[in-house]
């Protein structure tokens, strides 16, 4: 049986960690084995591999703090567990398991691109060094997997020169999202809203690519003209314990219009109750909140960021990063719109996501491509 190991930077959660989780436990076992070795801790996806039955090493590196220990640990597991295959994720697994592998005698290593876009903290510093070693390794690995077209562009212009590039976008389950009426009326009831209030939501965690400022400015302009409106913010560090956030809020002056929920497991349910969801962030390779928004019937907003035009299509609407103005026009065009056009809309969502980004498809394309290179 085909063994595969996955090294990744760590199994908090984040759009590389979610594809990864996603990809391991659906993968069929009776044709290839799954493991997982983190850099750093188990964060919240290791206890759930280790649910579904996914053999999960946490190596205990400090982030942002090369640790020799660790890294012979790496060598070790590697040597035992004797993987066909590893598939790194994210910049430094795939540089510290480029080097892992080689010292472990494992020759079949591919690499997978998350993003599409290196601010400041990916080329200055550290980070920077560890990008630059990984343009010129780029064609050691057997592979160069990205979640989306701009990732493999902007990579390419950066250096990298792999012997082959392969496309694989992400994708999810279409039964766990999905449209759901009673979540619908359920988390207005949560919220403390009235049944008919209209919500505008995002997934991110808070970090500066998400662009949490934009979002919430957006927010004031929508909530100025449509009172109605309500928008609700999801995921770590996004709650009322975040000062830089709640002092927007107050300055924008719609700390009542705007819930934040922080970091929460039924985001399914919460997608569901979403008239409308948005993206903000200023950089993404393939962003995993649009296609579960789209699976849940709900027409999304984003910043032409990476593949995401690409993934809306007519769906829903995309504006320029960093411009709340253009953004609050494309959120106000949906929710100012009939209610049975939004459906529509939503509705035609869903079977973009059914076509394109089902979860079996990822699946399929990742078998496929381990079985080809140990071919």
């Amino acid at each position: 049986m085909l063994r595969v190991c996955h090294l990744i930077t760590s199994l908090a959660t984040g759009g590389a960690e979610t594809a990864l989780f996603r990809l391991v436990t659906a993968t069929d076992r009776e044709k290839q084995e799954q493991i997982v070795i983190s850099l750093t801790d188990e964060g919240v996806y290791g206890p759930r591999l280790r649910e579904a039955g996914i053999p999960v090493f946490a190596l205990g590196m400090r982030r942002g703090r090369f640790s020799l220990s660790a890294f012979v640990r790496l060598v070790r597991v590697l040597r035992q567990q004797k993987p066909d295959v590893i598939q790194t994720w994210l910049y430094h697994a795939d540089l510290l398991g480029l080097l892992a592998g080689g010292i472990a005698g494992i020759r079949t290593i591919a690499w997978n691109i998350r993003c599409s876009v290196t601010d400041e903290r990916y080329v200055r510093g550290q980070a920077g060094v560890v990008l630059r070693l990984l343009s010129l390794l780029s064609s050691i690995p057997r592979v160069v997997v990205s979640n989306s077209t701009a990732g493999q562009r902007v990579h390419t212009s950066l250096g990298y020169r792999p012997r082959q590039w392969r496309i694989i976008p992400n994708g999810l389950d279409i039964a766990t999202f999905r449209p759901d009426p009673t979540a619908y009326r359920e988390v207005r009831a949560e919220l403390g809203v009235p049944p008919d209030t209209l919500l505008v939501g995002l997934v991110a965690r808070y970090d500066p690519l998400k662009d949490y400022p934009t979002f919430l400015q957006t927010a004031a302009r929508v909530t100025r003209r449509r009172p109605d409106v309500h928008f609700v913010a999801v995921g770590s560090g996004v709650s009322p314990a975040n000062e830089d956030l709640t002092k927007l809020l107050r300055h924008l002056e719609i700390s009542d219009r705007v819930h934040l929920l922080g970091e929460r497991r039924d985001t399914p349910r919460l997608n569901a109750a979403f008239d409308v969801a948005m993206c903000t962030s200023t950089g993404e390779g393939f962003p995993n909140v649009l296609i579960e928004a789209m699976s849940c019937g709900v027409p999304c907003v984003s910043t032409d960021v990476g593949d995401a035009a690409v993934v809306i299509a007519d769906t829903g609407l995309v504006a320029p990063a960093a411009d709340p103005d253009r953004l609050a026009e494309a959120v106000l065009q949906l929710v100012e719109a009939d209610p049975v056009r939004r459906h529509v809309r939503g509705a035609a969502a869903r079977q973009r996501v059914q076509e394109y980004y089902a979860l079996p498809i990822m699946v399929a394309h990742y078998q496929a491509l381990y079985e080809s290179l140990i071919g």
